[in-house]
């Protein structure tokens, strides 16, 4: 979407001034070839430019990113000095126009206190609406975090004791020279369990890592690169631990990244930065390998929305053959 042009010359064009100009002018033509005499085409001139003026201010208004009270500033300049031309017209004496233009400063104040107790509210809903939104994020990453914690301690934990039991069934009943069809019922059991150990361990790690939890995020992300390879290094400078749902962030933040560097650029090393200034929390992730990543892709975007969730911001750039850097700035306050 252009621009609008809130040029002087645009918007003398768009609020019409030449064709009222060059009624003036003709006005002013009629007036000379009748005799001249008394001055009348200043009564019509003088309405013209008061028409011409309001015009003006109208567009100005229009095409202003933030007219804020100046639009009502200057529709009243513009009543003052219609009628102080007015009152020198009709020939000056008693200065009447003091009464509309205190008129007019009146309503100006009022508008001016109704103006600052409405955005006063606006600002008082909006900290509200941030409040509850944070306390809403954290209340829901301690949620994720204790359901993490329940697959682990408790579903996971069965399994894995549910398949040690089928083990060491299909062990005795190998050694007790059982028929074939128990022996692989047993065995399909066992790895109907490993498999269902594998998917929980992946779903949890999904909702967050254990590590994440108990030893902060330079250690959740430093096992990241290990489980992920030589290649990845980590340089992290983090002073104090943010919030668990800025932590839960910045880690789903790195996941992402190193998978999709580990997808597409396989081989490429990956340098992954963290630091923590003031209340921001900030990670850089950036490969050396093909480059060319769609930032409106699923996972990216993703992302995105999860780091404007918590009022954080996220860049990719990735241009074609010079490899992928992903940035995030995460509030920490």
């Amino acid at each position: 979407m252009s621009e609008q042009d809130t040029s002087l010359p645009a918007i003398a064009r768009a609020a019409a001034i030449p064709p009222l100009l060059a009624l003036i002018a003709l006005t002013l033509v009629i007036w000379a070839l009748t005799g001249a005499g008394s001055l009348w085409p200043m009564w019509p001139a003088w309405a013209f430019l008061v028409i011409i003026a309001v015009r003006g201010v109208r567009i100005w208004g229009r095409r202003s990113d933030q007219p804020g009270a100046r639009v009502p500033a200057a529709y009243a300049a513009v009543g003052v000095i219609a009628l102080t031309a007015l009152w020198g017209m009709s020939g000056g004496g008693y200065f009447w126009p003091v009464w509309p233009m205190l008129g007019i400063v009146i309503a100006l104040s009022v508008a001016s206190m109704i103006g600052r107790s409405g955005t006063a509210e606006l600002e008082v809903r909006v900290d509200e609406l941030t409040r509850t939104r944070a306390g809403a994020v954290d209340v829901q990453a301690s949620e994720l975090r204790r359901i993490e914690r329940d697959l682990h301690d408790g579903a996971q934990a069965r399994l894995v004791a549910l398949s040690m039991q089928l083990g060491r069934a299909e062990d005795r009943l190998a050694g007790k020279g059982a028929d074939d069809a128990d022996l692989k019922l047993v065995r399909e059991a066992r790895l109907e369990a490993t498999a269902a150990i594998a998917e929980l361990r992946d779903l949890a790690r999904g909702i967050s890592p254990p590590v994440l939890a108990d030893r902060g995020l330079e250690a959740a992300v430093q096992s990241l690169a290990d489980r992920t390879g030589s290649q990845v290094t980590v340089n992290a400078e983090i002073d104090q631990r943010p919030p668990p749902a800025v932590e839960n962030a910045a880690y789903f933040v790195v996941a992402e990244a190193l998978t999709n560097a580990a997808k597409h650029s396989p081989g490429a090393s990956v340098r992954v930065t963290i630091w923590r200034d003031h209340e921001e929390l900030g990670i850089v992730v950036a490969d050396d390998g093909l480059g060319g990543a769609d930032p409106t892709g699923s996972g990216l975007t993703g992302l995105r929305q999860r780091v404007e969730a918590l009022d954080g911001w996220l860049e990719v750039r990735s241009p074609a053959g010079e490899g992928t850097t992903v940035r995030a700035i995460l509030p920490c306050g």
